[in-house]
């Protein structure tokens, strides 16, 4: 289902899709950095197996400091979308081949025999377009997380879902609708937020 069946949401998008885009180059770049840290630093990162990011589009913050600092342990996925509605995954290092999907974001050039479930990735880094102080997302709408990764609304990690986000992307409070799964932290530039494996948020 998608996300915009909530009343009030786009236009919440709306708002937030241009502060995300109107921060400056310079903040980017020093953000990016600043994100990597974070993410590598989280209690609940992993030190060996499937990890998954994104392809940063539309003003989203990069990945590539954490790509490149991941342990030699990890291998990194991007997304891919299938026709059952969910998001596969599939390996993907820098100068691999990639073909653009239906909305243009570039995707791994792979088979369909290398192509990874949701279930065996250890961590997924989560684009978004808003969050919230108890770890709800906005994302633009289409549900594919939300519908990939339904069987975290009542099962355990792994894998652990750690947004990614600018801090001016937070707001105080979201609608949850019954489909939206929680993200387990959210990491900004200047803060790690930790929801459902600790109830804390470190400086």
């Amino acid at each position: 289902m998608s996300n915009d069946a909530m009343p009030g949401r786009q236009s919440v998008r709306e708002r937030m899709l241009a502060i995300r885009r109107a921060i400056p180059p310079p903040n980017r770049i020093a953000g990016a950095q600043s994100l990597a840290r974070r993410l590598l630093a989280l209690p609940l990162a992993p030190t060996s197996g499937f990890v998954a990011g994104y392809w940063a589009t539309n003003g989203e913050i990069a990945l590539h400091a954490w790509q490149v600092g991941l342990p030699g342990g990890c291998h990194y996925c991007l997304p891919v979308l299938h026709e059952d509605g969910r998001l596969r995954f599939a390996q993907w290092r820098p100068g691999a081949p990639l073909v653009p999907n239906r909305f243009g974001i570039p995707e791994p050039d792979v088979g369909p025999d290398q192509l990874l479930e949701p279930e065996a990735i250890a961590m997924v880094v989560v684009p978004l377009v808003g969050f919230d102080r108890v770890g709800h997302r906005l994302g633009m709408g289409g549900g594919w997380y939300d519908r990939s990764f339904a069987f975290r609304r009542t099962g355990p990690a792994p894998p652990w879902l750690v947004g990614a986000a600018f801090d001016e992307q937070q707001v105080v409070s979201l609608d949850a609708a019954p489909w939206d799964v929680p993200m387990d932290a959210v990491c900004t530039p200047l803060q790690s937020h930790h929801y459902r494996h600790c109830n804390r948020q470190d400086p």
